[in-house]
């Protein structure tokens, strides 16, 4: 079985029939919605070509009997706080029953965050953290509205996911809600969508896939779950490094882009059998200078490096993935340890020089050495304890300088030398 069809096979595993993916779907969008409810808040991104699929939206909707109450401007990158704020007041004012977003990872999360804000009141910082949501839920007696989270780019995989991201603009620092309670009732992801994506933003989607995949692999390790998330991540890593290369050579081979919006979708999948760890825990304080999966991608591989003494199996199989590609000619088969991690990191710069991506933090404009030292203090913070608790090498808040700081100066540098093993 190629991974292609691997993929939609583990995808109809994870979702069944509840997710509506594939080209041309949005006409279905007022059906799924009408079962869910009669009035809707649409929050919506704009981007070129944007207005004909919103207008297909608005007819399906209208069709099958589903009001537009309000039609709300969508998320900015990262999700601003001030963004989710206009967003819950546009939802408060207009009482909908049911939240149909449109748009990327930022406004999908802004519509699960905004739904919380709007029904259960507080202030966001409430509820950043895992299960805060469900609890409040529980305490309150109140239900969120469902959500109709329709997906724009082959990124985040957040129509499927957990997750929702909010970004404080003043401080430059990102903060994460975890529950299960805004998991979108109902995903649509129309891949025809994205034919027209920039290669930038293809490729930092593409790359934020594979970080989803390749941080919840790290973590499972010698998990319950590892079998099946080997399963998942390899198929999705896959997929990104076979197709990402020809998407950038030719923008409009819609086989790949069919190929890349299954991989990040099966990122998302990852991100809920597990959890991401040092990659995102870092790019979380490089939002004033980074896309999130630029971000990612050029962290994990020094991250690699750092967890490669706990994580042999799963770097065997990564390595094999970029070795099929001939992103590296080591002997992945004989490498063990540190040796193997800095192979597997080797691997993911050729990548990256093949797309044209940066390998090192220096070569960022805007990067200075205070990146670092917000990153370090971030990874303090209990808000983000869970990223710490998913890493495959464990550490306290009292080793993240020891520890930590080395993994930042050597992606400042290229260095991979820097980074230093526990034990």
């Amino acid at each position: 079985m190629n991974n292609v069809k691997k993929a939609k096979k583990l995808l109809y595993e994870f979702k069944g029939d509840s997710y509506v993916y594939g080209a041309n779907v949005l006409g279905k969008v007022g059906e799924i919605a009408s079962s869910k409810g009669k009035k809707a808040a649409l929050i919506a991104d704009a981007f070129p070509g944007s207005d004909g699929f919103l207008a297909t939206i608005r007819d399906s909707l209208k069709k099958a009997g589903v009001e537009i109450v309000a039609e709300i401007k969508g998320a900015g990158p990262n999700c601003p706080r001030e963004d989710l704020f206009r967003i819950t007041d546009s939802v408060k004012e207009s009482n909908p029953d049911l939240i149909v977003s449109f748009g990327g990872g930022s406004t999908i999360d802004a519509g699960k965050a905004s739904e919380v804000l709007r029904t259960l009141g507080g202030d966001i910082e409430e509820y950043f953290g895992t299960g805060l949501v469900t609890a409040a839920v529980k305490k309150s007696g109140k239900r969120l509205s469902p959500h109709v989270a329709i997906q724009t780019a082959a990124s985040s995989g957040a129509q499927l996911t957990k997750y929702a991201n909010i970004t404080d603009v003043q401080t430059g620092q990102k903060k994460l809600i975890v529950d299960d309670a805004i998991v979108p009732s109902n995903p649509v992801f129309d891949h025809s969508v994205t034919y027209g994506a920039p290669p930038a933003l293809t490729a930092d989607g593409a790359l934020d896939g594979i970080a989803h995949c390749l941080e919840v692999l790290y973590s499972a390790a010698g998990q319950p779950a590892y079998e099946r998330t080997k399963e998942i991540a390899g198929c999705g890593i896959g997929l990104v490094v076979e197709y990402l290369p020809k998407v950038m050579a030719d923008p409009g081979n819609k086989a790949a882009r069919e190929a890349l919006c299954l991989a990040t979708d099966l990122g998302g999948y990852s991100i809920m059998v597990g959890g991401t760890n040092g990659g995102h825990l870092t790019s979380f304080s490089l939002v004033d200078i980074l896309s999130h999966g630029r971000a990612c991608a050029m962290m994990n591989p020094y991250y690699t490096v750092f967890f490669a003494p706990a994580v042999e199996d799963a770097l065997q199989m990564v390595g094999k993935i970029y070795k099929k590609a001939g992103l590296t000619s080591a002997n992945i088969n004989k490498l063990k340890g540190r040796e193997l991690g800095i192979a597997i990191a080797e691997a993911m710069f050729a990548l990256a020089r093949k797309i044209g991506f940066p390998t090192r933090l220096q070569e960022v404009p805007g990067f200075t050495d205070g990146h670092i030292t917000k990153a370090l203090a971030a990874a303090k913070n209990p808000q983000l304890e869970m990223k710490l608790k998913n890493m495959p090498v464990p550490l306290t808040a009292d080793m993240i300088d020891e520890y930590m700081g080395p993994i930042l100066e050597a992606a400042r540098d290229g260095d991979l030398s820097r980074i230093k093993n526990v034990g």
